[in-house]
């Protein structure tokens, strides 16, 4: 169970409105996360998730919503999906209604696809049944971009044939498992938050271009930074965006960086903007930082433009811990990008994270922890049987994973794990970083 530190290949959709592309999220999620009504334009759902095929696991991710007014603004918007796609996917599925035909703004939309050089299927929806429909799929090899995948996503047909092609194209993609020792820091937060000024505050150059525009950040590119004579990979994900005006795609945009962004990092720095306070958004993102595990830093940005008393710091953190209550072991450091103030603080909070992220402890020392705990409260009963814990393990790291066996696992409630891990956190700190657990049972000899 050792961590790996590749990233999961991204896949992308892209479709005209009403195609059926939440259903076909939900029929490969397994359950229902989005509405899907007839309505074009309501589907408010989860953009991404990540989809296990045989021994491959890859994250799904979908381009944003389309509002149908006229044809003109639908095939701009499936022309900015497009790009959205060509820009972050490994592999684009692109979306057609084998009821609706072939349509002018599917083929505009193929033929920047196919410039793209990356790998496209086409998947033709609404399939249900195959002898019926076949002739009509045949229509879309107008499209010239290859064999067109039948499916019927609201009855799950023809996904077998379509994910083996998908993951066809993982084969020979750099989804970096070399080892690197360097630390990886991914910088994530809202549009404006200060990512770049914070990039530029490290490197003491202006190399991002910088503007208060949101969307103006050009390369976001790996920077590599030598501080106090250890090496680190900076991941920004200011990104390449163009000025959409649609704030729905922008908000997708950033999130789908953001995915691939945390994927690869070590440590995620998670900017919130000091004049702003934090907001609902601020939790999106860190919320993807917390379901992968990773070691979290959050950097309050223009500390220097807030209003101070002596309970200011208080304040903040307080609202910080209320809003991202689900990650209480997160470190909080309040910075100034433009003034360059803490940058110091940070390099040794991202060492200090970085570490605990990888910690090991030796299992005798857990067992005593374990022994102790149950010692001190006793281990809750059901219908009177009581639970028992047998032993305690570290599995892997990154972030530091448990292995407790015990003779019941139902009795082992949720409240309990948080006991156990508030012992092992009073003992080791782990500050900044998750902790995950793993409950076996185990027949009592």
């Amino acid at each position: 169970m050792e961590e790996n530190k590749s990233r999961k290949p991204i896949v992308a959709v892209v479709g005209r409105p009403n195609v059926g592309k939440s259903t076909f999220f939900n029929a490969l999620a397994g359950e229902k996360i989005s509405i899907v009504k007839d309505t074009p334009g309501i589907t408010r759902d989860r953009i991404y998730v990540d989809v296990t095929w045989l021994n491959d696991t890859f994250t799904l991710v979908d381009t944003g919503g389309i509002e149908p007014e006229s044809q003109d603004i639908i095939l701009k918007q499936m022309r900015e999906q497009a790009e959205m796609a060509i820009h972050t996917a490994d592999v684009i599925l692109f979306m057609v209604d084998v009821k609706q035909g072939l349509t002018d703004a599917d083929s505009k939309v193929c033929d920047m696809l196919r410039k793209s050089h990356k790998p496209v299927l086409l998947v033709v929806n609404k399939v249900d049944s195959f002898e019926k429909y076949m002739a009509d799929v045949y229509e879309f090899y107008n499209l010239g971009i290859g064999d067109p995948y039948p499916v019927s996503s609201v009855n799950k047909l023809g996904f077998g044939d379509l994910l083996d092609e998908v993951v066809k194209h993982f084969e020979g993609l750099n989804t970096e498992a070399v080892e690197d020792e360097r630390i990886k820091v991914a910088i994530v937060g809202k549009p404006n938050v200060g990512k770049s000024s914070l990039i530029n505050a490290i490197l003491g150059e202006d190399r991002l271009i910088v503007s208060d525009i949101a969307g103006t950040t050009r390369d976001a590119v790996d920077t590599d930074v030598v501080y106090n004579d250890k090496e680190y990979v900076f991941i920004d994900t200011a990104g390449v965006r163009r000025k959409s005006r649609i704030h729905e795609d922008l908000e997708h945009f950033m999130i789908i960086r953001t995915i691939s962004a945390v994927e690869r990092a070590d440590v995620v720095v998670m900017m919130i903007d000091a004049t702003e306070g934090v907001t609902e958004q601020d939790a999106k993102i860190a919320g993807i930082a917390h379901d992968n595990g990773k070691a979290v830093i959050i950097a309050v940005n223009k500390w220097d433009a807030v209003e101070k008393d002596d309970k200011t710091i208080y304040r903040f953190t307080e609202e910080v811990q209320d809003i991202l209550s689900f990650m209480p072991y997160a470190e909080i450091i309040f910075i100034s990008a433009k003034t360059g103030q803490r940058i110091p603080k940070l390099f040794e909070t991202i060492d200090a994270v970085n570490e605990n992220h990888s910690m090991r402890v030796g299992t005798g020392v857990l067992n005593e922890i374990m022994t102790r705990a149950a010692a001190m409260q006793q281990p809750p009963t059901d219908k009177g049987k009581r639970l028992k814990l047998f032993y305690m393990t570290q599995a892997s790291v990154k972030p530091p994973t448990f292995v407790i066996f015990v003779n019941d696992k139902e009795l082992m409630h949720f409240s309990y794990t948080r006991y156990i891990e508030n012992q092992i956190r009073d003992a080791f700190g782990f500050k900044g970083t998750p902790l995950r657990f793993i409950i076996r049972e185990r027949k009592e000899k």
